[in-house]
C-alpha cells in the first residue's frame, strides 16, 4: 500500500461535520490535506507534509491523529483576518 492509500484509510475513521480530509502525493511529498466543506473563496486549504518516517513508525495512527489536530489548530489561526498584533488592523489603537 503506498503512503496516500495508507493515510486515506485513516481518514476513513474521521468524519467532522465542517472539515474534509484527504492526502495527496504532491512532488514526490506526501501530504494531509485539510479543507472546509463549504469553504469561501478566500480561506486557503491547508497542507502539511508526512514525513516516510512518520509513516513507517509503529505508532503511526496516533502520529497522524496528532496531525491532523495540530493542523487544525494551526489552520484555524491561519483563517483570522487580524489579530491584536496586525500592522493593518484598521480597528487597532494608534
Amino acid at each position: 500500500m503506498d503512503g496516500v492509500a495508507r493515510v486515506e484509510q485513516e481518514l476513513k475513521k474521521y468524519q467532522h461535520p465542517l472539515l474534509e480530509f484527504s492526502a495527496r502525493n504532491e512532488n514526490g511529498r506526501l501530504e494531509l490535506v485539510i479543507d472546509l466543506k463549504n469553504k469561501p473563496a478566500d480561506i486557503h486549504t491547508y497542507y502539511l507534509e508526512i514525513h516516510p518516517r512518520d509513516l513507517e513508525n509503529r505508532q503511526f495512527p496516533w502520529m497522524l491523529q496528532r496531525m491532523i489536530f495540530d493542523g487544525l489548530h494551526d489552520y484555524f489561526v491561519e483563517m483570522f483576518v487580524y489579530t491584536p498584533q496586525s500592522i493593518d488592523n484598521p480597528d487597532a489603537p494608534v
